[in-house]
């Protein structure tokens, strides 16, 4: 992601994400684009953050993966807590 970006992200001045750079304890790499350098500041995972657009685009399918995920884990924790609760019932006589 670009220098603003990060500082927008991380409610800090732009200044102050240039002066992490410069110290290294971001990790950056310069770009080319239209005959302009443009830093970027590289994600977490080492690759640099695509532009504006198709970053958005990354971390909607980065959430709807984490949610599917979610999802799943809760489906079988609710089966899990109903065979529990049937068990439970016939125990106690509730059901047969």
């Amino acid at each position: 992601m670009t220098i603003k970006n990060y500082a927008v992200r991380s409610k800090l001045s732009i200044f102050n994400v240039v002066k992490m750079i410069k110290s290294g304890a971001l990790k950056s790499e310069v770009v080319e684009e239209d005959g302009k350098e443009v830093t970027y500041i590289l994600a977490e995972g080492g690759a640099v953050a695509a532009k504006e657009g198709s970053g958005r685009e990354k971390k909607v399918t980065l959430e709807n993966e984490t949610l599917h995920d979610l999802v799943l884990s809760l489906q079988e924790e609710v089966t899990r807590l109903r065979r529990e609760m049937d068990h439970l019932k016939i125990s106690i006589g509730l059901k047969e």
